[in-house]
């Protein structure tokens, strides 16, 4: 038994030592894994493998011991953690000692430290031991970047797990790392011995007599001038090593009286790059610099800031000139000051404003606008900065506006003075008296005033931008300030069309309509009220096209200054009244001024969405209103009225959609039930209690026998319903849904059949998975099958079938792909092939009145994505099986999916697919030439080398559509011989004597837009291969 014991434990010695001698002798790397795995399995200990490399370790031969320490070091990295803590003080003491070897064995010391470092079983006092005996016998700087970085690590390990130890080596430690660091080149070393100084300093390692030598060891290094080598496989870019580096220099107050004279002498430099990244670091420096830092820096500072903003030619060194400056002044304004210290503060802002105070009397001079930048980055600074600038500099401006008397002068002044009554809106002033602007503001009002009455349209457009900064300043304006400033806005509001001051007195009412609600509703509301009344009149006697556009702009002026809940009150009730009366009496109202008001109501009605409670106001109150005008217009008369049959048409009815439906999205499910009841009411029972003045000649039933007008309003219900959100239950379902389908293959009305469909697509969106759902499901699959066959209905089948399955790719639900196939399969039919290759647009659009997201339609991300992997091989596969009358078909269903697919998804399948796609180019359809054109341009950007394989087909093809018939079609395709000049130019150059001839023609077309066109492709094929193209 003994005998058998003694030899289990020679043979694994054995085995181990045959390892051994491989990786020694042998020079193989296997066995050093292979010893490692053997004793995480717990085969061997590592005192095993220590004194199978005993004679190893102890060879004379530099080499030899090398490779045996470099076994036990890679060993000990994988298996460090189960290292006990007596093993860890004799592996210690080894490693410390063989630091005094043959340069050859350190590398292989090093790394074995490193593996120690690791050690949770690091007795106390071994890393400062370590760190000592590194400090001491090493020269790091001498050793390949690989160790050097190992001795980074080590540091790095005992920083992040044995910190109280090394503070108590004081400035010893940091002393030491200075000799370690001391003349380091590489980029990958460098970005770790940046955040080892980073974290001595954040840490609070003593930095002792040594402040001066750490920053000379790191700011030799700035600015980084570092280009990173082509194809390098570390990816370290010189953007983060400047941040490395960045983060230490800014780090401590302890620098500034290094590191500040540095950077200003590297702002003053001629190096773009240095001075950029010198301002930056200043930047950074002021977070947590203080002004006893910065007291003997400031004028040298302001100096080099100064020369910057007023004599570069970069965008860019001015921008960050300008931050810093932000910076400084905010640094000094955050300082806390003692009784008797000076204020740093007020003698930095004074020598600013001396700098720059005279140039702002010159407007039409080049430093104008630079020392305004000056002044107001030092201005928003901080509330005493602001105070102390623009009490010195606003009477300046308001002087000088009144001295200049051109208009261009008074807009760059007031520009100025925008700018800084900006600064203003940042700082909050308790006491009303504080506030700065306080004494300026009859001035500035008055200012204000002259420029909104000025003719120059840019003078004006300053203005209502400067009345808007004024108007939010709270407290400011009084209310005979208001009432002028309302009076002013009012005038502008009804300048001709093309006037850019129209649009902002527009967006300038209804941002002050929110701050100020009375003085809006009591003397802008009344006035517009009094306007439409005339309008009405003017359009009743048909006074032409510009009463046209005075009513247009006073429904935009009331729908613009509904912003508060309070006139929204005033102004719903003035649109609808309009919209009444427009629908009675004598007056000739076309659908364009009908679509004018729902539009007007409509953008109402996306204001009121941002608060409940005047959406739900919107809602009770304008909803029932348009369906009563609506159902009366649809009721059967003796003597019809021309207006109200307006309120049928296609396009009004759209517009009625538009409204409903963005009055509906932002319901609460609670209020959106309330309404449910009594509008699925209306349609199905006929109940009209709800509507205001409800005594109609006949009864209201849209689905049974109702006339025509009556199905129409089908598309008013769908507004509604597919707008509600999707936890809202709609009553009698069951019933809509076959009144619906029954409605959406009526031949008689092509308008209400569409509705219904689209009505019927909508909730099946919604609806939750269940029986329901498949039995509605199962009808809609029945109800096409039937319409699609021989008979007057396989339009409307064909068009309920097209919106269920857009309603069921949307949802991801597994009856989609059924559908799709139907879909598919009429490509090939002679009647609805046509129509179902537009389908597939429709499949990948995003639809603007149902099924989308904003209306609560489920949506699934991606879903184009899924489409296309689905479908398109069977549409090209479909395509190469079908006869040749058909071919089109599938090429426009195809062109319409690729269109549509997001671009990096088609990238890909573009090899496979290009030659279909230039195929369609040839198709006599303009839909299908548009889409392609479309789908290709882009990819001609993003796929050139794709695409160079087909340059001939694709020059000859674009340059044969650039004189196509249709106007869409001939600018496509010259956009697209543009997009052909970003491919490489070896390829193109054979043809550009021929496509410069050819691109001749189309610089003669009658429209102008196309000529644009062909001067820029042809301008850019002149220039290919030249010089710097």
């Amino acid at each position: 038994m003994a005998a058998a014991a003694a030899l289990e434990a020679v043979a694994p010695t054995g085995a181990l030592w045959g390892l051994v001698h491989d990786f020694v002798m042998g020079q193989q790397e296997g066995p050093a894994d292979q010893v490692a795995a053997d004793v995480k399995s717990g085969s061997y200990t590592v005192l095993q493998v220590v004194e199978a490399l005993g004679s190893s370790l102890e060879n004379p031969e530099p080499r030899t011991r090398a490779r045996g320490i470099q076994l036990l070091s890679q060993v000990l990295l994988q298996c460090h953690s189960l290292l006990l803590e007596k093993e860890v003080v004799h592996l210690i003491l080894f490693y410390e000692n063989r630091l005094k070897d043959h340069h050859l064995v350190i590398p292989s010391v090093l790394q074995g430290l490193r593996a120690l470092s690791l050690c949770v079983a690091l007795p106390p006092g071994l890393a400062v031991s370590v760190l000592k005996a590194i400090f001491q016998e090493v020269h790091v700087q001498s050793l390949p970047q690989v160790d050097r970085h190992t001795v980074y690590s080590i540091i790095t390990n005992f920083m992040r797990t044995r910190e109280e130890e090394l503070k108590g080596l004081g400035a010893d430690f940091t002393f030491g790392f200075i000799q370690v660091m001391d003349g380091e080149k590489d980029p990958r070393n460098l970005l770790v011995a940046f955040r080892i100084v980073h974290d001595l300093i954040s840490r609070d390692y003593s930095l002792g007599p040594f402040v001066e030598e750490l920053f000379e060891v790191t700011s030799c290094y700035f600015p980084i001038d570092f280009t990173p080598p082509p194809n390098d496989p570390h990816g370290i870019q010189r953007e983060d090593l400047i941040l490395s580096l960045r983060a230490v220099l800014a780090s401590t107050p302890q620098f500034a009286e290094f590191l500040l004279p540095l950077l200003i002498e590297k702002v003053d430099s001629e190096i773009l790059s240095a001075k950029l990244d010198s301002l930056q670091t200043l930047n950074a420096c002021c977070a947590v610099y203080g002004q006893k830092e910065l007291k003997d820096f400031l004028t040298s500072l302001w100096a080099s800031i100064r020369r910057e903003v007023f004599q570069t030619a970069s965008e860019r060194v001015e921008a960050e000139g300008l931050a810093a400056l932000h910076s400084l002044t905010a640094c000094l304004s955050r300082s806390v000051l003692r009784a008797d210290a000076e204020d740093l503060l007020d003698s930095f802002l004074s020598n600013i404003l001396q700098d720059c105070r005279h140039h702002l009397c010159e407007p039409d001079m080049k430093l104008v606008w630079p020392s305004a930048k000056l002044l107001q980055a030092a201005a928003g600074a901080s509330a005493r900065a602001c105070d102390h600038i623009t009490s010195n500099v606003l009477p300046l401006l308001l002087e000088q506006f009144h001295k200049h008397s051109q208009s261009t002068q008074r807009r760059t002044i007031l520009e100025m003075t925008l700018g800084f009554l900006k600064l203003q809106q940042k700082w909050s002033y308790e006491d009303k008296g504080e506030r700065p602007l306080s004494g300026f503001k009859d001035q500035l009002c008055s200012l204000v005033f002259m420029a909104l009455t000025d003719p120059n349209a840019q003078l004006q457009l300053v203005g209502i931008r400067t009345l808007t900064v004024l108007g939010a300043q709270p407290d400011l304006l009084s209310s005979g300030d208001l009432e002028l400033a309302v009076g002013h806005l009012y005038r502008l509001s009804f300048l001709e069309e093309d006037s850019q001051s129209w649009v902002a007195a527009l967006e300038a009412s209804g941002t002050l309509a929110t701050l100020y609600p009375v003085a809006f509703s009591s003397h802008l509301v009344p006035k517009l009220a009094e306007e439409l009344c005339v309008g009405r009149l003017d359009l009743a006697r048909e006074d032409g096209p510009t009463k046209c556009s005075w009513h247009l702009r006073c429904l935009q002026a009331l729908s613009a200054v509904s912003t508060h809940p309070s006139i929204v009150k005033e102004t719903l009730p003035l649109l609808l009244q309009h919209l009444c009366q427009m629908n009675t009496g004598n007056m000739v109202a076309g659908p364009s001024e009908v679509i004018a008001v729902c539009q007007s109501l409509q953008q109402v009605a996306e204001k009121c969405q941002l608060d409940p409670e005047s959406c739900w106001y919107f809602h009770q109150t304008a909803i029932p209103c348009l369906l009563a005008l609506a159902v009366q217009a649809s009721m059967p008369e003796k003597e019809h009225s021309i207006t109200r049959k307006v309120l049928l048409e296609d396009e009004v009815l759209a517009a009625m959609v538009s409204v409903i439906g963005t009055a509906t999205t932002h319901l609460s499910p609670d209020l959106a039930a309330q309404s449910v009841t009594r509008i699925v009411s209306l349609f199905l029972d006929g109940n009209i209690s709800f509507l205001p003045e409800n005594s109609f000649p006949c009864r209201f039933q849209p689905f049974q026998d109702g006339s025509s007008g009556q199905r129409r309003l089908v598309a008013l219900l769908m507004a509604f319903v597919c707008s509600l959100p999707r936890n809202v239950e709609i009553p009698q379902l069951n019933q809509l849904m076959r009144e619906l389908l029954e409605l959406s293959c009526c031949h008689s009305c092509p308008f209400s059949s569409t509705a219904a469909a689209k009505c019927f697509a909508g909730l099946l969106n919604k609806h939750p998975a269940g029986q329901q759902l498949d039995e509605f499901l199962q009808l809609a699959v029945d109800k096409v099958e039937a319409g699609l066959g021989p008979g007057p209905c396989r339009s409307q089948a064909f068009t309920l079938l097209l919106w269920v399955t857009k309603a069921l790719v949307l949802r991801y639900h597994p009856l989609s792909s059924c559908l799709t196939d139907r879909l598919m399969g009429l490509l090939s039919d002679t009647e609805l092939g046509p129509a179902a290759a537009d389908g597939f647009s429709l499949l990948m659009s995003d639809c603007t009145d149902v099924l989308t997201r904003a209306g609560h339609a489920e949506v699934r991300i991606m879903f184009r994505q899924r489409f296309f992997t689905d479908n398109v091989p069977a549409l090209v596969q479909g395509f190469h099986a079908a006869p040749q009358d058909v071919k089109p078909n599938y090429l426009k269903g195809l062109s319409h999916v690729l269109n549509r697919l997001p671009k990096p998804v088609l990238l890909p399948e573009l090899p496979t697919l290009l030659s279909l796609l230039l195929e369609a180019l040839s198709c006599p359809d303009c839909v299908v030439q548009l889409s392609t054109l479309s789908c290709l341009q882009p990819l001609l950007l993003e796929a050139p080398q794709v695409m160079s394989l087909h340059v001939d087909t694709l020059v000859t093809k674009f340059l044969n559509l650039s004189s196509s018939p249709s106007m869409a079609v001939r600018i496509g395709a010259l956009q697209c011989m543009h997009a052909l000049t970003r491919l490489p130019a070896p390829v193109l150059l054979p043809y550009k004597p021929q496509v410069i001839r050819a691109l001749a023609k189309p610089l003669d077309d009658k429209k102008r837009l196309v000529r644009k066109e062909a001067v820029s492709a042809r301008g850019e094929w002149f220039l290919l291969g030249s010089p710097g193209s």
